[in-house]
């Protein structure tokens, strides 16, 4: 069944992650319009996706439901262009840190705004998404909303003040450590294991290892102490000043 049609302003890869989601559990919609300033992110968008109309930002600040999937710097002067072309009974959600729910309703005239932080795992509807509601937004519509996220993953609300913090325990988490499984593939491959083989390894291992550390009850030097060679040991004071560093001041950037 077809439900009410959606409006994209930035069809970058945001927006290309929640579409794949509606598309991998066959969700549809009356139609999904979007608009973004470089019709090459349209095109690709349109070959990926056929339901995808391309469209003015006139077009899509007029849908049901609008998601902003911007970089903060270019949000307000956005919603300002539209600010007299959103319907009073849109629900806008909002996919960027830093700008909040106060930000946006200084600029459009609306009860229903929500805002997301959206994981890149959502594409495989394995989201792991912290949320937040104005406080008027309509009770009504606000479950239909989060009926549709649904289909992202795991959805869970929380103060908007902490959204922030979420953007960098979670959803940039997977980027501190992508990089690093694939240098042990590749590693595995010069120490004799197929790519598929070290793949096979590092998966089985990674899971056990993550419910060895949250479920077994052992404390973190319990954990730790179970396998007593650490190659990289003595470098880890390095690897945490790295973490302290880079993403403390990425938080306090991307705070409101």
């Amino acid at each position: 069944m077809k439900t009410s049609p959606l409006g994209f302003i930035g069809g970058g890869r945001v927006t290309r992650i929640i579409l794949q989601a509606f598309a991998n559990k066959l969700r549809t919609f009356e139609k999904v319009l979007v608009y973004d300033s470089n019709p090459e992110v349209l095109e690709k968008l349109k070959k990926q996706y056929p339901n995808v109309q391309a469209a003015t930002l006139e077009e899509v600040a007029k849908q049901d439901t609008l998601f902003i999937a911007l970089h903060p710097p270019v949000i307000m002067e956005v919603l300002e262009k539209i600010s007299s072309l959103v319907e009073s009974e849109t629900s806008v959600i909002s996919l960027a840190p830093k700008i909040s729910i106060g930000k946006i309703q200084s600029k459009l005239q609306v009860k229903n705004i929500a805002r997301m932080i959206p994981n890149a795992t959502s594409y495989i509807n394995q989201g792991f998404n912290p949320l937040c509601f104005a406080a008027d937004f309509n009770k009504r519509e606000k479950i239909e909303i989060l009926g549709m996220l649904s289909n992202l993953g795991e959805n869970f609300e929380v103060p908007e003040e902490q959204l922030e913090a979420y953007a960098l325990v979670s959803a940039m988490l997977p980027t501190y450590f992508w990089f690093q499984w694939k240098e042990m593939i590749s590693l595995g491959s010069q120490m004799g294991l197929t790519p598929h083989e070290s793949s096979i390894a590092l998966v089985k291992t990674l899971e056990g290892a993550i419910k060895l550390m949250f479920k077994s009850g052992l404390s973190y030097e319990e954990v730790t102490d179970l396998i007593p060679v650490k190659p990289i040991g003595e470098d880890e004071p390095t690897i945490r000043e790295i973490y302290q560093k880079k993403l403390l001041g990425l938080y306090e950037k991307i705070k409101p």
